[in-house]
């Protein structure tokens, strides 16, 4: 009597489906590039044979029928696919265990750390705080609140066919939205954008609203950028009260204690970012002010350079300081030395930044609505004073057939989520009057990637090599022209944005419903939740340990190199600890020379190849790349310069610099010290007490690496 039923692992009973074991073993292959449905179907008849002749008159469990397919596999002579198969066993066995231990819920079979940051910020909670909604039900919540839009521009009987489409992209982890987005679509709140640039006056009535709109806009899980160049200078005259300002920088510092009060209650950190002009008189101020830990600690900062400060820099010549209230020269400074300070306090501490303002302003679709003066917490969105932007990443790893890119799916998923996007600016509760209104007339939306790195692992590309720069520009070529075209098709339906007769697209396109499609973001928690690596960063590690709950640490492996090392033999508990206590696989000889250049990691990478690789997302990018350029501790100034004029002349509208140790706050650091051992049952056995190890904060990603990030 043939087998009709299996005992799952809670003891419920379900309808057997050999199938599942065909597709099973077919994953196998894949993960070791072959793909042999013949051979899988074979393996298959042999498996229900071994299952009848030992089960009847039974119900095998499932590891009984996953035993068999051991079995039957290595009977087949499929040694390499069983080698996969065991491992993806052992590494589904150590989640489960996890998970119980954690007491998570989870139906989207997602890492430990994903579901606990899930549970922890965005799964919906009842009064009492216990959770009570799963991962696939987020989902489908999401979908179904962003598939409303539609009823805007066509019949009712097109919204439930627009939610199971984008039902299926979420479940199936091919795109994500921003974390507000998730967090907060179809409930009271409503807010659903990450991006804000907000306005800061030169009167104190100003300073403060743009304190009220930013404690409003971090409530709801959004992030802020402001410039500061527009307030007077330290001990400049306020005739008002006849007394002296006290300058940008001291005003910052209110915006920051205020992100933190906000932040202890929020699910999601505040973060800011604080722009200043170069030719401000209180650059100096500025450039040093986050020379000590704890200062500004919810801001990233970064200078707005000018073309005629790099000009004088490269000629060593003085430029202006000029007053922004009188608009008066007040002062002259050698460009070279502000340069110079710039390079020092990036190379110290990480802050500041640089934003190259007249290459972003030569890119505003909008110049006649004004200029862009800031952007927002990570770079990557430069925006109009109360203009917003909803953001989402495409998961490049879920674009891969075979051993290759499937460029269909990679459009047609580029097509589905900028009708989301476009979507979400629909149902979205903005957070002022005014930023609905800058926001709806101009339309923007960031489409970017996470999950680079493993696509140029999976295809055998080096990170730093020129292939996977090649890569890097054909596939934001591809995403842009993609969604564009899914944004005139979207502006025959529904409209242009409302400021598109003033913008630079008017002589370009018939009509488009958005003023941008593309923006490279560093994808942060969205991108754990996906099981990938943030934007198009390089990996920030081969293995490490994550710190996932207080007194609970896991470790994480890039799953690719676990699966080389398995299929080269060289796999071993010993030199698996070896390289989660290292980080990198440069200095380990015993893995072959060919891997060492695959898996390079974020550290082990020449500025340069940062610099490249942002260059050519930037090349095809409507808005901008968020993208660091991260440099092992030894780095010199010297190499700094050199990142920060390769970024100039390459055509990136910023950039921003990290060196390993150079801050406190910084969230991946070395450690194992005694007393702070990881959980011994959750992760791979051989690290001790007295070994160190790579330790990742359990939000973490590979994306900036301070808190502000």
């Amino acid at each position: 009597m043939a087998v009709e039923k299996i005992r799952k692992r809670d003891g419920n009973l379900q309808a057997f489906d050999p199938e599942k074991i065909a597709r099973a073993i077919c994953e196998a292959q894949i993960s070791i590039r072959r793909k042999d449905e013949e051979l899988a179907k074979t393996v298959t008849s042999r498996i229900l044979e071994l299952l009848n002749e030992r089960f009847t008159g039974m119900i095998p469990g499932v590891e009984d029928v996953q035993n068999i397919v051991e079995e039957a596999l290595i009977e087949a002579g499929q040694q390499a696919v069983a080698k996969c198969y065991i491992l993806y066993r052992k590494k589904r066995a150590e989640i489960r265990e996890a998970k119980e231990l954690l007491g998570v819920r989870d139906d989207l079979k997602l890492t430990v750390n994903a579901v606990k940051i899930l549970e922890k910020r965005y799964l919906r909670k009842a009064d009492t705080g216990s959770v009570i909604e799963s991962p696939s039900e987020m989902m489908t919540r999401v979908a179904r609140t962003i598939a409303q839009a539609d009823a805007n521009y066509g019949p009712p009987s097109k919204i439930r066919e627009t939610e199971e489409t984008f039902s299926d992209m979420l479940l199936n982890l091919d795109f994500l939205p921003n974390s507000p987005t998730l967090m907060n679509a179809g409930t009271d709140l409503g807010q659903l954008a990450a991006c804000f640039v907000l306005p800061v006056e030169d009167s104190m009535t100003g300073i403060f609203e743009a304190v009220k709109n930013m404690a409003i806009v971090h409530q709801s899980g959004g992030g802020t950028g402001f410039s500061f160049s527009r307030l007077r200078p330290r001990n400049d005259v306020v005739r008002s009260t006849g007394g002296i300002a006290s300058g940008p920088v001291s005003f910052m510092r209110v915006f920051d204690e205020a992100t933190e009060v906000i932040k202890q209650g929020g699910r999601r950190r505040g973060a800011n970012m604080g722009i200043l002009r170069v030719d401000h008189p209180d650059i100096l101020q500025f450039i040093t002010a986050k020379v000590k830990d704890n200062i500004l600690s919810n801001f990233n900062v970064s200078v707005a350079v000018t073309d005629r400060f790099m000009a004088a820099v490269k000629n060593d010549d003085y430029y202006d300081l000029i007053n922004p209230r009188s608009g008066r020269t007040v002062n002259k400074l050698r460009a070279k030395d502000v340069f110079d300070l710039i390079i020092h306090m990036a190379w110290l501490c990480g802050d500041p930044g640089i934003v190259f303002l007249d290459e972003v302003n030569r890119h505003n679709p909008t110049p006649a609505i004004g200029d862009i003066e800031s952007t927002n917490p990570c770079g990557e969105q430069p925006l109009l004073p109360n203009e917003s932007c909803v953001l989402g990443s495409i998961n490049l790893i879920r674009m891969i057939k075979g051993s290759e890119i499937d460029w269909v799916k990679l459009e047609t998923v580029t097509e589905m989520a900028v009708h989301f996007l476009d979507n979400v600016l629909d149902v979205n509760s903005y957070p002022t009057d005014e930023t609905q209104k800058v926001s709806h007339s101009l339309r923007k939306i960031g489409l970017g990637v996470m999950g680079f790195a493993e696509l140029l692992i999976e295809l055998g590309l080096p990170y730093d090599s020129e292939d996977a720069v090649k890569l890097g520009d054909k596939i934001i070529s591809r995403i842009t022209s993609a969604g564009r075209r899914k944004s005139v098709e979207l502006a025959e339906e529904r409209g242009s944005f409302p400021e598109f007769e003033r913008s630079v697209w008017k002589n370009k396109f018939p009509g488009l419903r958005n003023s941008t499609i593309t923006t490279i973001a560093p994808t942060g928690t969205i991108s754990i939740i996906a099981g990938v690596s943030s934007g198009i960063e390089p990996l920030f590690a081969v293995s490490y340990v994550r710190n996932v709950l207080e007194g609970i640490k896991l470790v994480e492996r890039v799953p690719a190199f676990e699966r080389m090392m398995l299929e080269r033999g060289i796999y071993t508990d010993e030199l698996m600890s070896k390289v989660t206590r290292m980080g990198t696989i440069q200095n380990i000889k015993e893995i072959p020379e060919d891997m060492r250049k695959l898996f390079v990691t974020a550290l082990d990478i020449e500025p340069t190849w940062h610099v490249r690789m942002q260059a050519a997302f930037q090349k095809h990018t409507d808005n901008a790349v968020s993208k660091t350029v991260n440099l092992p501790q030894g780095a010199s100034q010297r190499d700094v310069r050199d990142a920060y004029l390769l970024a100039h002349k390459l055509g990136c509208k910023g950039i921003t610099i990290f060196r390993y140790g150079s801050h406190d706050s910084q969230v991946l650091t070395i450690d194992g010290a005694a007393g702070n051992e990881p959980t011994s049952t959750l992760i791979q056995p051989g690290l001790t007490k007295s070994q160190r190890y790579l330790e990742a904060d359990s939000e973490y990603s590979g994306e900036c690496r301070t808190c502000a990030g």
